[in-house]
């Protein structure tokens, strides 16, 4: 198996060391927290792996926490998948499954605490005045003409609003801080704001909601949380997450921002990839086109490969783009240890072999060529079989090692044959070779001693089945569709091919999920969805080479 040895020392990690070393922490805690607002994709694979991976190598704890404060974009199907995913992944957060909910009431006294000790107000501005008189980059902000209301209607106010007397948007509970900062962040941030809509876990109780800005610091808090880890985006807003800890006296984790993962080829905001299931543009959010980590799953993309990849590309300050050809590669030197090989003809072309001694011979193939353990099976080959049309050029250059008239190759795991007529139809389409086989080059040690430069692969016309077979590929023919005006302008009209191959019996007692490698083609998943026993489709994972290098040289 590839190595797979969970993050590498990097910055973060000298941090954490020095920490321990001086004393100022004696434990690791990390958390994962997303927000179930949609399903994780591979950038979500990295925090992952990088926050339970610390936990692991320090012999801490790694929580799961929903930040479930927005309860109109939030839903029950969405925890569920996060937490599958996760533990696709490999790890295990145990016990310490929480939710920012249950903490709400927590949240609220502190909020009340903060309103007693003169920090936050209730702010009666529309949200588009709050937005205008924020400032800009280079103004400061306007104080809000409620900024100094007293502490005892703030408290009447902020007591209404839970208790649901007012309309959405009509009030908003803001902490006051500094509305000249240079740090837009501080500016009398929006702690609570109302929100008349049913939670997921909470039901009707609240109507009233923590903005993420206000909860997740406390959250940490409340957790033990020793190392915050996040993203880059959060490091203007580390000040207001020190400022709420302080203010409030309680547990101070330590907020570290990371470059987040930007990967050529791929969207993943939450957003456009909503927009790509809604519209129907994609066939949900397991379609094996999306870097969803249930669409890389049902595709075939092993867990270990997930992580191989994130080990391999790091941990660092600086915004960097990853070509997603170094995620491919990850999956095929996966699969490549573990992937059964079989045979199958993706477009196929007729052969027949005139002088075959017998109606059929066995031959025998191993199932993986380093790994003989593993075994062989049985492979029947017939008179009429098929090979690729890709294996045969009527006019062939010389550097062409496959089939060609008077030119010889040989079968895998069979004999060498010569092509001595080639058949064509009315409109002049080549539909059959006929062939004569060599008997003397039979078996794993041929007695003729030639050396054929030419291999390729073959399935039985009359042993050999038809079987469905998608041809992912990248769902993005753009490096970075993000840079479009309409990213769905970038769409890859052929990150679809729905087609049939022909494939050796074995194929049929694949199990839904299992990968093989299609000899000379790639490696390819049968759908976990619509397989079923005996009757397998196949969807393609990766090619056994990248394609897409040569495309853009």
């Amino acid at each position: 198996m590839a190595e797979t040895t969970t993050t590498p020392s990097n910055f973060i990690r000298n941090i954490i060391d020095a920490d321990l070393a001086s004393g100022r922490r004696s434990e690791v805690v990390t958390r994962f927290p997303p927000e179930p607002n949609g399903y994780l994709h591979i950038g979500h694979a990295k925090s992952i792996c990088l926050n339970f991976g610390l936990a692991e190598i320090y012999g801490g704890r790694c929580h799961l926490r929903f930040d479930d404060t927005n309860p109109v974009k939030e839903e029950q199907e969405y925890v569920e998948a996060i937490q599958r995913d996760v533990r696709w992944l490999g790890f295990d957060w145990g016990e310490h499954l929480y939710f920012a909910s249950d903490y709400f009431d927590q949240l609220y006294a502190w909020a009340v605490q903060l309103i007693k000790a003169g920090k936050a107000y209730v702010d009666s501005q529309s949200p588009e005045e709050i937005r205008v008189n924020r400032g800009t980059l280079t103004e400061p902000g306007i104080p809000s003409p409620y900024r100094d209301r007293s502490v005892e209607e703030n408290l009447e106010l902020f007591e209404r609003m839970k208790n649901g007397e007012f309309p959405d948007g009509s009030h908003v509970l803001r902490a006051k801080i500094d509305m000249a900062s240079p740090n837009i962040n501080l500016r009398d941030p929006v702690m609570y704001r109302i929100l008349h809509a049913r939670h997921h876990r909470t039901g009707d109780k609240w109507c009233i909601y923590p903005m993420y800005d206000f909860a997740h610091g406390q959250e940490d808090s409340i957790e033990g949380i020793t190392h915050s880890i996040c993203t880059l985006e959060f490091e203007d807003h580390r000040p207001l997450y020190d400022w709420f800890i302080e203010q409030l006296g309680i547990h101070a984790p330590q907020q570290i921002e990371f470059a987040r993962l930007n990967l050529t080829y791929t969207v993943m905001s939450k957003r456009k990839l909503l927009q790509l299931v809604r519209e129907k543009l994609v066939a949900g959010w397991d379609d094996p086109r999306m870097p969803t980590l249930s669409g890389m799953r049902r595709r075939g993309y092993p867990p270990q490969a997930i992580r191989l990849f994130c080990d391999r590309i790091g941990v660092g300050k600086s915004e960097a783009w990853i070509d997603l050809s170094v995620l491919e590669d990850c999956v095929r030197e996966v699969l490549n240890e573990t992937s059964l090989r079989r045979m199958a003809v993706l477009r196929p072309l007729k052969v027949t072999i005139t002088n075959l001694p017998q109606s059929e011979i066995v031959c025998r193939g191993a199932n993986h060529p380093q790994r003989p353990e593993l075994g062989e099976r049985e492979l029947l080959l017939t008179p009429e079989i098929y090979i690729e049309r890709d294996d045969f050029m009527e006019e062939a250059p010389k550097k062409f090692f496959r089939l060609a008239p008077g030119r010889e190759v040989r079968l895998r795991n069979a004999c060498v044959i010569r092509c001595d007529e080639v058949i064509k139809d009315t409109a002049g389409e080549v539909v059959e070779l006929r062939c004569s086989c060599d008997p003397d080059t039979f078996g794993a040690n041929p007695a003729d001693g030639r050396k054929i430069k030419g291999t390729i692969h073959w399935v039985s016309a009359v042993h050999g089945r038809r079987v469905p077979v998608r041809l992912y590929d990248r769902l993005f023919r753009e490096e970075n569709p993000d840079r479009a005006e309409d990213f769905r302008d970038c769409l890859n009209p052929d990150s679809l091919v729905e087609t049939e191959a022909w494939v050796e019996p074995s194929l049929l007692e694949v199990t839904p999920g299992q990968t093989v490698q299609f000899e000379r083609t790639g490696y390819f998943t049968a759908d976990s969805v619509d397989s079923s026993a005996g009757a397998p489709v196949f969807n393609r994972t990766v090619t056994l080479r990248d394609s897409w290098a040569k495309l853009k040289k």
